[in-house]
């Protein structure tokens, strides 16, 4: 049986992959769903870098405003509601376009990893949220490390969020087994020299200061408190300043230099996956290079 085409759209957060999800679906008659562990909550919004409905251009996208923040969104969910998306576009007649950086999500997916159907345990994550207070998150990461090394492929290690719920998932007998991949996964990945690609966080990070991003946090943080989403880089970074505990310069750089490391993390990521392909979005001929390379890739 033949496979779906899908498009994967990877690389490090700041490097462009919006635009091109945006550009690709409208010369290739695509749909795309966000790969981003944070833009499945609804009002989250700045912080995340949420396309907007006017740059959407038209564009249908899945995966955004999908969740309250007051819930959970785990990696399992994540791919269950990829394959029925997929599978959506597909029956339209439509290229399906995944465009997102969140390593878990992208490993899952490319991988055909299935995760189980364990329940959340309340007991066990107030043991390991002690844990993590008295000895640090990663002590955390050691436990799961001991007991399914396989859990870390692809999780962000810094995020508390994701570390607990992997280690539960390992603890209660939860397998992370792998099937066959459904689909023909074009893996592209977008690059920029790094000295670029900081410069695009850092400005990027003060025109979202400027939009509002501070209030964003407080009007969130009233109303659902220390929520799963507000762990992300962007909001929890916010949270000391609102408090009075650092300045708003402090704040600022202090998101940035986290965004930074994040960037590094996932160019890390990347190279440790086989079969992508760089973009190199400063190649002023990239986008024909592109254009011609899919149009062969689609019509074998």
């Amino acid at each position: 049986m033949k496979k779906h085409k899908v498009i994967f759209l990877l690389g490090a957060t700041g490097c462009g992959k919006s635009d091109l999800a945006i550009k690709l679906a409208k010369d290739f008659n695509g749909e795309i769903i966000s790969a981003d562990s944070v833009q499945v909550f609804k009002g989250f919004d700045i912080g995340s870098a949420k396309v907007t409905k006017d740059e959407m251009q038209g564009v249908k996208h899945y995966g955004i405003d999908i969740k309250m923040p007051n819930e959970t969104f785990s990696a399992g969910e994540y791919v269950q509601y990829t394959h029925k998306c997929i599978e959506t576009i597909v029956a339209k007649g439509k290229l399906p376009i995944i465009a997102g950086g969140t390593g878990l999500y992208v490993k899952s997916l490319v991988n055909g990893y299935n995760f189980g159907g364990t329940e959340k345990n309340d007991a066990f994550r107030k043991e390991i949220d002690s844990l993590i207070e008295k000895e640090g998150l990663e002590k955390a990461v050691e436990r799961l490390k001991a007991i399914n090394p396989k859990f870390l492929e692809g999780l962000d290690t810094k995020n508390r969020v994701r570390v607990v719920r992997a280690l539960e998932i390992a603890t209660f007998g939860g397998q992370r087994t792998q099937d066959e991949c459904k689909y023909d996964f074009k893996l592209l990945a977008t690059s920029r020299p790094r000295e670029e690609m900081y410069a695009r966080i850092n400005k990027r990070l003060d025109i979202m200061v400027e939009s509002g991003l501070i209030e964003e946090v407080k009007a969130l943080y009233e109303k659902y408190g220390d929520c799963q989403p507000m762990t992300a880089i962007g909001y929890k970074e916010v949270l000391p300043y609102l408090r009075g505990e650092i300045s708003k310069e402090e704040m600022t750089e202090k998101i940035k230099q986290n965004t930074r490391h994040y960037a590094k993390r996932q160019l890390t990521f990347l190279r440790g996956m086989v079969g992508v392909e760089s973009i190199d979005l400063t190649d002023e001929n990239y986008y024909t290079k592109l254009k011609e390379d899919l149009t062969i890739w689609l019509n074998n």
